[in-house]
């Protein structure tokens, strides 16, 4: 369990035991733990424990112990190879960590586990919050879990998945016309109006912590599937950007590591993929500002990128900074072609915020930032089941069983295609 909130601007302590938002100067709070205290908690008894989801690494979680989590079974996901062919063969040693795996079949799964339980345990009877789409299913569930009303404003061209997910899950919905942004400052006024505990993304400390169990996996993942002992870490991280909670986290997350002693002070070089439509974390990258402000006229298909103004814009930038990272746009037709290469020749049904961080790595590829002999990890934050609205079934071939031309038909379909 925490002992402490820290300011991440100020470092100011604020009280774990009360509901926190953000911090008195109004940025995010950060959970603190006595890591100094943990020397039972090591990498050979996380291997040992049967229980494969986040909350095997329930030290470091907002929890007592782990029968207190409110829990779908989130984490544990996939960690895949990229088969050698196509583009994909370019690169030596690429890694997909597939989050649309998880309960709710995205990566926000793992935030609302460990944000909902906390809420739980601080006398929270409902929550709110604005979504561009994934978080709004994952609150639903998670809220529906632990009892607690939840209630969502999402925009009105949101995935029509997510909001029928949000739906059934007993949430109240309201559709803005707007953007997230916008669903943001009517869930603040309704929040400070009925007393509902605002979910915002950053604006209470504990999402961010179940985000950061995808750092502490991977460490993990790569060890295994490297036949290491050692917890190990990838040469370049690419994840696809929004509000930037995982991206956060997972810095968070090699930080605690190396303070239990699990790692050494090395660290990926994280790479922030946005899409050009809406690009604030790129832009401010690009001028070297820490801070962000408001991409105008915000726009994109892959509702999970489009994020015009983040609260953790300082954190992001400093990691990028540190990490001698980089910061990367793709089109809207780029991503859509990258989701459907991972598709077709990995199998992996990824959202279009994977398809971007495809394309994104192949481009610093051309450019000579990533060398093909890097451990290089795509994040897959999402399952394309959300966005199945963007997909066609062109190559559909319709046949007539009934039909005496039966095969006729069915070699003449195949004649117009690779098969």
């Amino acid at each position: 369990m925490h002992d402490k909130l820290e300011c991440s601007l100020t470092g100011e302590s604020h009280d774990p035991a009360v509901l926190q938002g953000l911090s008195r100067a109004g940025k995010p709070l950060l959970a603190r733990y006595p890591l100094h205290q943990m020397r039972d908690f090591t990498p050979d008894v996380v291997r040992r424990r049967q229980d494969r989801s986040m909350w095997r690494f329930h030290e470091v979680l907002p929890v007592d112990s782990p029968d207190q989590a409110v829990s779908l079974g989130e984490g544990g996901t996939p960690f895949l190879r990229a088969i050698p062919r196509g583009e994909f063969a370019r690169f030596d040693h690429l890694w997909v960590k597939d989050e649309g795996a998880n309960p709710t079949q995205s990566f926000k799964a793992r935030g609302m586990s460990a944000a909902i339980t906390r809420a739980l345990a601080l006398g929270v009877r409902t929550v709110a919050l604005p979504s561009a789409g994934n978080a709004a299913g994952a609150a639903a569930a998670y809220a529906a879990r632990a009892g607690i009303k939840c209630v969502i404003f999402v925009p009105e061209d949101t995935p029509p998945a997510n909001i029928l997910e949000s739906v059934a899950g007993g949430a109240r919905v309201f559709l803005v016309n707007g953007l997230i942004n916008d669903c943001g400052r009517i869930c603040r006024a309704a929040c400070d109006e009925f007393g509902w505990f605002d979910l915002s993304t950053l604006k209470e400390p504990f999402r961010i912590e179940g985000k950061k169990t995808m750092g502490y996996e991977l460490a993990f993942d790569l060890a295994e599937a490297l036949g290491s002992s050692e917890l190990q870490l990838p040469d370049v991280i690419l994840y696809p950007t929004g509000g930037g909670t995982g991206l956060i986290g997972m810095w968070k997350a090699f930080a605690e590591m190396q303070q239990l002693g699990w790692i050494g002070s090395k660290r990926p070089r994280m790479v922030v993929v946005q899409a050009e439509g809406c690009a604030p974390i790129v832009r401010a990258f690009e001028r070297g500002d820490r801070e962000a402000g408001v991409f105008a006229n915000a726009a994109t298909i892959a509702s999970g990128l489009r994020v015009p103004a983040a609260v953790g814009d300082f954190l992001m930038a400093d990691i990028l900074r540190e990490s001698g990272g980089t910061a990367i746009t793709v089109t809207d037709e780029e991503l859509m072609r990258g989701t459907l290469e991972l598709s077709s020749e990995q199998g992996i049904h990824g959202a279009p915020e994977a398809g971007a961080v495809w394309r994104a790595a192949v481009r610093l590829l051309d450019q000579g930032w990533i060398r093909s002999s890097e451990q290089v990890v795509l994040f897959c934050t999402g399952a394309a089941v959300k966005y199945n609205h963007l997909l066609d079934a062109d190559g559909v071939i319709r046949l007539n069983q009934n039909s005496s031309q039966l095969l006729a038909d069915l070699k003449a379909g195949l004649s117009q295609s690779e098969f």
